[in-house]
């Protein structure tokens, strides 16, 4: 990487004024910051495209603990995020799911909950295994290495952790007495470890989160790969949004941009242009280029270059979320404690603003499980909107100090689609996940909540424990199945519309590169041929580094 200086160096510029670069990267997310800043520490000209704002000196996203009024606060979250939807889901009471989706230099990374989670070792080796030889380079031991160089790790390097790479990786340093004692309560009625670093060689048990912060800072893509850096060679537009990629024929030569004004300008690449717009972005610019399904293209206008199938096998984690009155978890969701943490934090530093909110974690089986755990249980000190949050209001939530443990499906059966809502590059998109087709995934969700009751029950809590908040004793559960449909939330972890493989479901191949189009990659979590088992932010990044290797190994 471009080595550290003292003062921010990342060199933003206007529409207009940088016209080419040899490779130009669309999204300055969780993957494209690690793939144009890898590219550009490797002396490549990079122009890196963003849609949203610049980050720096942004407390809002560089405060960690301040992802809870971020997204609690309508106001705020709304300068920090597109604030997409679904369409109404059908197996879901028709209800509109919000999909936060990160407006700003850093994207997902600069507005989400922290948190560093590799996924099952078990989940590389299956994507490689179904993609044969050609896709070696994804399994857990080539996945593994990656992360390594991607991480500075606190308790520093080893056969499975990184140290002094540009990400780095803490656990909360703040735990609750309540989530520590929900730990060793799990612990015990389940019958599992303890582990020390679940992101090692075994993740099944519970943990101390990790988290992408240090020191106060949360380590965005952007802080990680791009700022304080010294990268002459890479140019940062802001606000602009990518309206096609041009094409040559079937090669990639450059991008369009549109502008605040609505004015257009083309970037040209000379050598590859990289889509790391996301799950959604990277599937609608393919699709807005005529890369994409033929019947569907036809329906707005727009002539097929490549009939693939892009904005298929769309899928994500949802989780139930279960509350309890717990005094030792000490904090309250009001606006007064959140002010009060936030004037410690900004004098003297200290407050419970220096973490994620999250605290504990629990890798653990359902009956349906397979060979590895499908439950992921999140856990945090505050209490939490019910029954659902997906109104664009300020929810109120229960002012007691609450435990909220969220029994979090992480591998659904269940497969929705990304589709053109027209052929405006600045209309957003359909999104249907097809959430709760599969009873599979009501059935995991369901037997989570259970568990999470049992945990709690434990004689290590007694008295600790007040009450449940929500759901609540009234809703036992045999009347929790029917509640599944309206509690059950995304957990803002979709992937898979621009699915990396070697048959025809594929979009990417095991190099990244669009099938029958030259010089165009997709690198971000569209790619994923099926989600991970954890949360999508550190693989994602991971994905962005890798593709930088790919790209440079090639070039080389």
């Amino acid at each position: 990487m471009g080595e550290r200086t003292n003062k921010p160096t990342t060199r933003f510029a206007r529409p207009g004024t940088i016209t080419e670069a040899e490779y130009v990267v669309v999204g300055a997310g969780s993957a494209g910051c690690a793939v144009a800043g890898k590219l550009a520490a490797a002396g490549r000209s990079v122009v890196l495209i963003e849609g949203g704002k610049k980050d720096v000196r942004n407390l809002l996203v560089t405060m960690p603990g301040m992802i809870g009024p971020m997204h609690a606060e309508p106001k705020l979250k709304k300068l920090v995020d597109w604030g997409f939807h679904t369409v109404p889901q059908a197996n879901a009471l028709n209800r509109e799911l919000p999909q936060p989706r990160g407006k700003v230099v850093g994207g997902s990374s600069s507005i989400n909950g922290l948190l560093w989670v590799r996924g099952n070792r078990a989940n590389y080796d299956s994507w490689a295994q179904e993609m044969g030889a050609a896709g070696e380079a994804w399994n857990a031991d080539s996945v593994n290495e990656q992360y390594k160089r991607i991480e500075d790790f606190e308790d520093g390097a080893s056969d499975f952790r990184g140290a002094g790479g540009p990400i780095k990786v803490t656990r909360h340093t703040q735990p609750t007495e309540a989530s520590t004692m929900f730990k060793e309560a799990a612990a015990q009625t389940l019958d599992m470890k303890v582990l020390a670093d679940y992101n090692a060689g075994e993740q099944e048990g519970f943990s101390t989160f990790q988290q992408s912060a240090s020191r106060g800072k949360r380590y965005s893509a952007a802080r990680g790969y791009l700022h304080d850096r010294d990268l002459p060679t890479l140019s940062v537009l802001t606000e602009v949004s990518a309206s096609r990629v041009l094409l040559e024929g079937t090669r990639a030569v450059g991008v369009e941009v549109i502008d605040g004004k609505g004015e257009r300008h083309v970037v040209r690449a000379t050598g590859e242009v990289v889509l790391s717009a996301g799950v959604f972005g990277s599937a609608q610019l393919l699709q807005l280029s005529g890369i994409g399904s033929a019947e569907e293209l036809a329906r707005h206008g727009i002539a097929t270059v490549a009939d693939l199938p892009v904005g298929d096998n769309l899928h994500d984690h949802m989780f139930v979320p279960t509350t309890f009155e717990m005094p030792s978890a000490l904090h309250h969701g009001t606006a007064g404690y959140f002010a009060r943490g936030f004037l410690k934090e900004v004098t003297r530093g200290g407050s419970f603003l220096e973490n994620t909110v999250f605290e504990t974690v629990g890798f653990v089986r359902t009956s349906q499980a397979t060979t590895v755990p499908d439950l992921q249980l999140h856990v945090l000190p505050w209490a939490y909107p019910s029954p659902n949050q997906d109104a664009p209001i300020r929810h109120e939530v229960d002012k007691r100090s609450a435990l909220t443990i969220m029994s979090s499906l992480i591998y659904p059966r269940s497969r929705g689609t990304l589709r053109l809502r027209s052929a405006d590059p600045l209309a957003e998109p359909l999104i249907d996940f097809n959430y709760l087709a599969e009873p599979h995934d009501r059935q995991v969700l369901l037997e989570g909540v259970g568990m999470i009751r049992d945990i709690m029950a434990h004689p290590l809590l007694k008295g600790h424990v007040k009450s449940e908040i929500h759901p609540g004793a009234a809703i036992d559960m045999e009347a929790m199945k029917a509640e599944i449909p309206n509690r059950a939330t995304s957990i803002y972890h979709g992937v898979g519309t621009c699915r990396m493989g070697v048959d025809e479901r594929a979009v990417v191949d095991p190099q990244l590169r669009v099938r029958g189009i030259d010089g165009l990659r997709v690198a971000d979590a569209s790619i994923m041929p099926s989600i991970i088992g954890g949360n999508t932010n550190a693989p994602s990044v991971m994905i962005g580094d890798k593709a930088a290797d790919l790209i440079l190994g090639g070039a080389a």
